[in-house]
């Protein structure tokens, strides 16, 4: 069966950016999404597009096709309030190469990197990871099916139920788009603990919610109960 749209495509791939490895899949923990559904970068799409099981691939994806240019405008200044939870503020986040997750006004969940912390303000870093990267990927696909009509009226992982934009990472990435993917946030993929990064869902069991960006970015608390790709709130986590 070959990838087309509505398929499930369960992908192993390894992604190079500046000569190094950035992150990878294994058949044993492959990438798997719905084909179309927009859940990956459109040019990630058409360049496997086509494939069988068993099928390799390499490309290369510029900033234009991938997340862009660095954007000065998304490096902004937060209070020290927004990162308030129960009436604390979470010092242990405020660390200067920290991420941290928050949730702008729309819903989706956009990493954010601390770059300096002042007695009154902290400096976060919106933009992706990969923004101004050029992304070499290459890989096999490991299987393709029918999705389910459950499938793609809640998403692979019961993402739309809980209506959530992030495919992920969470996952910043380089695959993903949309959430902790549309905002170019995330990694691609499932796998290497990117399956995990998951949606920052304001209370959801935990009495914690997630740091809200905000429409004007001032609004919210941090949080980082469990929960992972399918609910509950992100964690925050220093870069490696």
């Amino acid at each position: 069966m070959k990838i087309e749209k509505n398929k499930v495509v369960e992908l192993c791939y390894e992604l190079v950016v500046d000569g190094e490895v950035a992150d990878k899949t294994t058949k044993e923990r492959p990438l798997d999404y719905i084909h179309g559904t927009g859940m990956l970068l459109e040019k990630f799409e058409k360049n496997v597009e086509g494939l069988e099981p068993g099928g390799k691939f390499s490309f290369t994806l510029t900033p234009a096709e991938g997340y862009g240019e660095v954007d000065p405008d998304r490096i902004i200044d937060l209070p020290k309030e927004a990162f308030e939870v129960n009436g604390q503020i979470q010092e242990d986040l405020l660390v200067p190469g920290t991420t941290v997750p928050l949730l702008n006004g729309r819903g989706q969940v956009i990493p954010g990197k601390v770059l300096e912390v002042s007695e009154k303000s902290v400096k976060m870093d919106l933009n992706s990871p990969m923004a101004g990267k050029t992304l070499n990927f290459s890989g096999e696909i490991v299987s393709v099916r029918e999705a389910t009509e459950k499938e793609l009226k809640e998403g692979l992982h019961g993402e739309n139920v809980h209506q959530c934009h992030c495919g992920g990472g969470h996952g910043e990435g380089c695959g993903h788009e949309g959430g902790c993917h549309g905002d170019g946030d995330g990694c691609c993929g499932h796998g290497e603990g990117h399956h995990e990064g998951g949606c920052c869902h304001e209370g959801e069991g935990h009495g914690e919610g997630c740091c809200h960006e905000g429409e004007g970015h001032k609004e919210g608390c941090c949080g980082h109960g469990e929960g992972h790709h399918e609910g509950g709130c992100c964690h925050g986590e220093k870069d490696k």
